[in-house]
Protein backbone atom coordinates (compact mmCIF):
# COMPACT_ATOMS: atom_id res chain seq x y z
CA UNK A 1 0.00 0.00 0.00
CA UNK A 2 1.41 3.29 -1.09
CA UNK A 3 1.62 6.20 1.85
CA UNK A 4 -0.58 8.40 -0.07
CA UNK A 5 -3.52 5.07 0.60
CA UNK A 6 -2.42 4.79 3.72
CA UNK A 7 -2.81 8.98 4.02
CA UNK A 8 -6.42 8.68 2.73
CA UNK A 9 -7.20 5.91 5.22
CA UNK A 10 -6.68 7.87 7.86
CA UNK A 11 -7.88 11.03 7.01
CA UNK A 12 -11.14 9.41 6.65
CA UNK A 13 -11.65 8.58 10.19
CA UNK A 14 -10.58 12.15 11.17
CA UNK A 15 -13.25 13.76 8.43
CA UNK A 16 -16.17 11.64 9.84
CA UNK A 17 -15.23 12.75 13.33
CA UNK A 18 -15.25 16.22 12.57
CA UNK A 19 -18.62 15.01 10.53
CA UNK A 20 -19.96 13.45 13.85
CA UNK A 21 -19.08 16.66 15.92
CA UNK A 22 -20.81 18.84 14.15
CA UNK A 23 -24.09 17.04 14.02
CA UNK A 24 -23.55 16.61 17.57
CA UNK A 25 -23.79 20.64 17.62
CA UNK A 26 -27.36 21.01 16.24
CA UNK A 27 -28.38 18.60 19.27
CA UNK A 28 -30.35 16.30 16.99
CA UNK A 29 -31.95 13.97 20.15
CA UNK A 30 -33.24 17.06 21.58
CA UNK A 31 -34.75 17.85 17.62
CA UNK A 32 -36.53 15.19 17.43
CA UNK A 33 -39.21 15.30 19.46
CA UNK A 34 -39.65 18.91 18.86
CA UNK A 35 -40.13 17.77 14.66
CA UNK A 36 -42.47 15.10 15.43
CA UNK A 37 -44.64 17.80 16.88
CA UNK A 38 -44.44 19.93 13.53
CA UNK A 39 -45.55 17.50 11.84
CA UNK A 40 -48.48 16.42 13.78
CA UNK A 41 -49.17 20.13 13.80
CA UNK A 42 -49.13 20.22 10.06
CA UNK A 43 -51.68 17.61 9.89
CA UNK A 44 -54.19 19.14 12.93
CA UNK A 45 -53.61 22.93 10.48
CA UNK A 46 -54.93 21.18 6.62
CA UNK A 47 -53.86 18.79 4.74
CA UNK A 48 -50.43 19.75 3.67
CA UNK A 49 -48.04 17.99 0.62
CA UNK A 50 -45.29 15.58 1.70
CA UNK A 51 -42.95 18.36 0.11
CA UNK A 52 -44.52 21.16 2.45
CA UNK A 53 -43.77 18.70 5.36
CA UNK A 54 -40.42 18.15 4.41
CA UNK A 55 -39.59 21.83 3.77
CA UNK A 56 -41.01 22.98 7.12
CA UNK A 57 -39.15 20.29 8.63
CA UNK A 58 -36.11 21.50 7.47
CA UNK A 59 -36.14 24.71 7.63
CA UNK A 60 -37.19 23.93 11.64
CA UNK A 61 -34.34 21.42 11.84
CA UNK A 62 -31.81 23.92 10.87
CA UNK A 63 -33.14 26.74 12.76
CA UNK A 64 -33.04 24.14 15.98
CA UNK A 65 -29.66 23.08 15.16
CA UNK A 66 -28.32 26.87 14.54
CA UNK A 67 -29.52 27.24 18.00
CA UNK A 68 -28.19 24.16 19.64
CA UNK A 69 -24.81 25.26 18.20
CA UNK A 70 -24.12 28.69 19.30
CA UNK A 71 -25.67 27.03 22.81
CA UNK A 72 -22.57 24.78 22.76
CA UNK A 73 -20.08 27.83 22.35
CA UNK A 74 -21.91 30.08 24.68
CA UNK A 75 -22.02 27.17 27.28
CA UNK A 76 -18.75 25.71 26.95
CA UNK A 77 -17.83 26.45 30.39
CA UNK A 78 -20.75 25.02 31.98
CA UNK A 79 -20.44 22.38 29.57
CA UNK A 80 -16.54 21.31 31.09
CA UNK A 81 -17.87 21.26 34.63
CA UNK A 82 -20.61 18.30 34.24
CA UNK A 83 -19.95 14.95 33.63
CA UNK A 84 -22.84 14.70 30.71
CA UNK A 85 -21.55 17.30 28.72
CA UNK A 86 -17.85 17.58 29.69
CA UNK A 87 -16.98 15.94 25.96
CA UNK A 88 -19.21 17.88 23.72
CA UNK A 89 -16.93 19.05 20.26
CA UNK A 90 -16.85 22.74 22.30
CA UNK A 91 -16.44 22.05 25.76
CA UNK A 92 -13.58 19.25 24.87
CA UNK A 93 -12.13 21.70 22.45
CA UNK A 94 -12.53 19.14 19.28
CA UNK A 95 -14.19 22.59 17.45
CA UNK A 96 -13.64 26.42 18.51
CA UNK A 97 -16.12 28.81 20.12
CA UNK A 98 -15.63 30.91 17.09
CA UNK A 99 -16.29 27.73 13.96
CA UNK A 100 -19.19 26.71 16.24
CA UNK A 101 -20.72 30.20 16.34
CA UNK A 102 -20.44 30.76 12.51
CA UNK A 103 -21.99 27.25 11.86
CA UNK A 104 -24.81 28.04 13.97
CA UNK A 105 -25.48 31.70 12.19
CA UNK A 106 -25.20 29.89 8.58
CA UNK A 107 -27.55 27.30 9.73
CA UNK A 108 -30.20 29.84 10.76
CA UNK A 109 -29.49 31.77 7.73
CA UNK A 110 -30.46 29.25 5.57
CA UNK A 111 -33.25 28.13 7.87
CA UNK A 112 -34.79 31.22 7.48
CA UNK A 113 -34.09 31.60 3.94
CA UNK A 114 -35.28 28.33 3.18
CA UNK A 115 -38.77 28.95 5.06
CA UNK A 116 -39.09 32.50 3.62
CA UNK A 117 -38.92 31.61 -0.19
CA UNK A 118 -40.04 27.68 -0.59
CA UNK A 119 -42.78 28.11 2.66
CA UNK A 120 -43.75 31.49 3.59
CA UNK A 121 -42.31 34.37 5.39
CA UNK A 122 -44.33 33.88 8.72
CA UNK A 123 -43.28 30.80 9.07
CA UNK A 124 -39.95 32.07 8.50
CA UNK A 125 -40.09 35.58 11.17
CA UNK A 126 -41.45 32.61 13.74
CA UNK A 127 -38.96 30.35 13.22
CA UNK A 128 -36.41 32.91 13.39
CA UNK A 129 -37.69 34.49 16.83
CA UNK A 130 -37.15 30.74 18.63
CA UNK A 131 -33.65 30.70 17.61
CA UNK A 132 -33.20 34.04 18.92
CA UNK A 133 -35.21 33.40 21.38
CA UNK A 134 -33.08 30.38 22.62
CA UNK A 135 -30.03 31.82 22.47
CA UNK A 136 -30.21 35.21 23.61
CA UNK A 137 -33.52 35.14 26.47
CA UNK A 138 -32.69 31.94 27.94
CA UNK A 139 -29.07 31.11 27.29
CA UNK A 140 -27.30 34.14 27.58
CA UNK A 141 -29.93 36.00 29.61
CA UNK A 142 -32.04 33.52 32.00
CA UNK A 143 -30.14 30.47 31.97
CA UNK A 144 -27.09 31.64 34.89
CA UNK A 145 -29.80 34.31 36.54
CA UNK A 146 -32.54 33.10 37.41
CA UNK A 147 -34.30 29.38 38.63
CA UNK A 148 -37.34 30.44 36.25
CA UNK A 149 -35.34 30.27 33.54
CA UNK A 150 -36.88 27.04 32.01
CA UNK A 151 -39.87 28.46 32.71
CA UNK A 152 -39.44 31.81 30.80
CA UNK A 153 -37.00 30.48 28.48
CA UNK A 154 -39.47 27.49 27.58
CA UNK A 155 -41.51 29.54 25.23
CA UNK A 156 -38.67 29.59 22.40
CA UNK A 157 -38.91 25.50 22.79
CA UNK A 158 -42.95 25.89 22.40
CA UNK A 159 -42.22 27.93 18.53
CA UNK A 160 -42.77 24.72 16.39
CA UNK A 161 -46.22 24.49 16.77
CA UNK A 162 -46.73 27.88 15.36
CA UNK A 163 -44.19 27.15 12.57
CA UNK A 164 -46.22 24.30 11.48
CA UNK A 165 -49.59 26.19 11.57
CA UNK A 166 -48.21 28.93 9.77
CA UNK A 167 -46.56 27.36 6.97
CA UNK A 168 -49.63 25.54 6.49
CA UNK A 169 -52.48 28.06 6.72
CA UNK A 170 -49.99 31.50 6.40
CA UNK A 171 -51.70 32.79 9.42
CA UNK A 172 -51.70 31.71 13.44
CA UNK A 173 -55.11 31.00 15.22
CA UNK A 174 -56.00 30.19 18.96
CA UNK A 175 -55.70 26.37 18.50
CA UNK A 176 -52.22 27.04 17.50
CA UNK A 177 -51.89 29.43 20.38
CA UNK A 178 -53.37 26.37 22.61
CA UNK A 179 -50.06 24.04 20.97
CA UNK A 180 -48.07 26.30 22.09
CA UNK A 181 -49.57 26.92 25.36
CA UNK A 182 -49.14 22.64 26.00
CA UNK A 183 -45.65 22.65 24.85
CA UNK A 184 -45.01 26.01 27.20
CA UNK A 185 -46.71 23.85 30.54
CA UNK A 186 -44.57 20.62 29.01
CA UNK A 187 -41.44 21.75 29.55
CA UNK A 188 -41.15 22.55 33.25
CA UNK A 189 -42.00 19.37 34.72
CA UNK A 190 -39.97 17.68 31.60
CA UNK A 191 -36.79 19.66 32.33
CA UNK A 192 -37.04 19.37 36.73
CA UNK A 193 -37.28 15.81 36.19
CA UNK A 194 -34.07 15.44 34.60
CA UNK A 195 -32.70 18.58 36.68
CA UNK A 196 -33.85 16.37 39.86
CA UNK A 197 -31.33 13.58 38.47
CA UNK A 198 -28.48 16.68 37.64
CA UNK A 199 -28.48 18.58 40.42
CA UNK A 200 -25.25 17.92 41.55
CA UNK A 201 -23.63 18.75 38.62
CA UNK A 202 -25.83 21.89 38.03
CA UNK A 203 -24.69 23.11 41.51
CA UNK A 204 -20.86 22.48 40.91
CA UNK A 205 -21.32 24.53 37.33
CA UNK A 206 -22.80 27.48 39.26
CA UNK A 207 -26.32 27.11 37.13
CA UNK A 208 -29.30 28.16 39.82
CA UNK A 209 -31.51 25.47 38.68
CA UNK A 210 -34.72 24.67 40.72
CA UNK A 211 -33.13 21.85 42.55
CA UNK A 212 -30.13 23.90 43.39
CA UNK A 213 -31.89 27.29 44.32
CA UNK A 214 -35.28 25.95 46.31
CA UNK A 215 -34.07 22.27 46.76
CA UNK A 216 -35.53 19.27 45.85
CA UNK A 217 -38.72 19.10 47.74
CA UNK A 218 -39.73 22.46 46.48
CA UNK A 219 -38.91 21.38 42.77
CA UNK A 220 -41.42 18.41 42.93
CA UNK A 221 -44.14 20.09 44.21
CA UNK A 222 -43.41 21.86 41.03
CA UNK A 223 -43.61 19.84 38.75
CA UNK A 224 -47.09 18.31 40.81
CA UNK A 225 -48.39 21.49 39.84
CA UNK A 226 -47.32 22.04 36.70
CA UNK A 227 -48.45 18.86 35.16
CA UNK A 228 -51.83 20.00 37.00
CA UNK A 229 -51.57 23.03 35.06
CA UNK A 230 -50.72 21.13 32.08
CA UNK A 231 -53.57 18.78 32.29
CA UNK A 232 -56.26 21.82 31.84
CA UNK A 233 -54.14 23.64 28.84
CA UNK A 234 -54.88 20.43 27.26
CA UNK A 235 -58.46 20.22 27.82
CA UNK A 236 -58.98 23.49 26.54
CA UNK A 237 -58.82 23.06 22.22
CA UNK A 238 -61.23 20.26 23.06
CA UNK A 239 -63.34 22.59 24.98
CA UNK A 240 -62.89 25.04 22.10
CA UNK A 241 -64.38 22.58 19.37
CA UNK A 242 -61.01 21.99 17.97
CA UNK A 243 -61.00 17.93 18.77
CA UNK A 244 -63.15 15.82 19.49
CA UNK A 245 -63.95 12.67 21.62
CA UNK A 246 -61.08 10.47 20.79
CA UNK A 247 -58.71 13.90 21.72
CA UNK A 248 -60.56 14.29 24.95
CA UNK A 249 -59.78 10.32 25.83
CA UNK A 250 -56.19 9.95 24.86
CA UNK A 251 -55.47 13.74 26.81
CA UNK A 252 -57.51 12.84 29.64
CA UNK A 253 -55.47 9.18 30.26
CA UNK A 254 -52.16 10.53 29.34
CA UNK A 255 -52.54 13.73 32.03
CA UNK A 256 -54.08 11.18 34.65
CA UNK A 257 -50.46 8.79 33.96
CA UNK A 258 -48.30 12.43 33.87
CA UNK A 259 -49.58 13.56 37.49
CA UNK A 260 -49.47 10.18 38.43
CA UNK A 261 -46.17 10.00 37.97
CA UNK A 262 -45.73 13.77 39.73
CA UNK A 263 -47.44 12.44 42.71
CA UNK A 264 -45.44 9.43 43.07
CA UNK A 265 -42.20 11.73 42.86
CA UNK A 266 -43.55 14.06 45.16
CA UNK A 267 -44.11 11.54 47.80
CA UNK A 268 -41.20 9.83 47.11
CA UNK A 269 -37.07 11.08 47.06
CA UNK A 270 -36.13 8.22 44.52
CA UNK A 271 -34.50 9.27 42.05
CA UNK A 272 -35.87 6.66 40.24
CA UNK A 273 -39.14 8.49 39.93
CA UNK A 274 -37.29 11.17 38.91
CA UNK A 275 -36.07 9.16 35.78
CA UNK A 276 -39.86 7.62 35.30
CA UNK A 277 -41.66 11.06 35.38
CA UNK A 278 -38.61 12.44 32.45
CA UNK A 279 -38.55 9.35 30.54
CA UNK A 280 -42.46 9.49 30.69
CA UNK A 281 -42.98 13.60 29.55
CA UNK A 282 -41.37 12.31 26.72
CA UNK A 283 -44.19 9.62 25.74
CA UNK A 284 -46.36 12.06 26.75
CA UNK A 285 -45.92 14.80 24.50
CA UNK A 286 -45.58 12.66 21.36
CA UNK A 287 -48.54 10.63 22.18
CA UNK A 288 -50.67 13.79 22.52
CA UNK A 289 -49.80 15.20 19.59
CA UNK A 290 -50.07 12.30 17.20
CA UNK A 291 -53.85 11.81 19.21
CA UNK A 292 -54.39 15.52 17.99
CA UNK A 293 -53.24 14.60 14.26
CA UNK A 294 -55.46 11.22 14.36
CA UNK A 295 -58.14 13.49 15.75
CA UNK A 296 -58.49 16.00 12.51
CA UNK A 297 -57.46 12.77 10.28
CA UNK A 298 -60.19 10.41 11.75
Amino acid sequence: MSSAQTAAITRRPATFSVLRDYITLTKPKVQSLLLFTTIATMYVAGDPSIGLVLLTCLGGALSAGGAGAINHAIDRDIDRMMARTATRPVASGRISPTAAIAFGVLLGIASFTLLALAVNPLAAALSLSGLLGYVFVYTLWLKRSTPQNIVIGGAAGAVPPLVAWAAVTGSLSGTAFYLFAIVFFWTPPHFWALSLLMKDEYEKAGVPMLPVVRGEAETRRQILLYTILLYAVTQLPFCAGAFGLEYLIVSMALGAAFIYCAVRLLRSADRRWALRTYLFSLVYLALLFLAMALDRVV
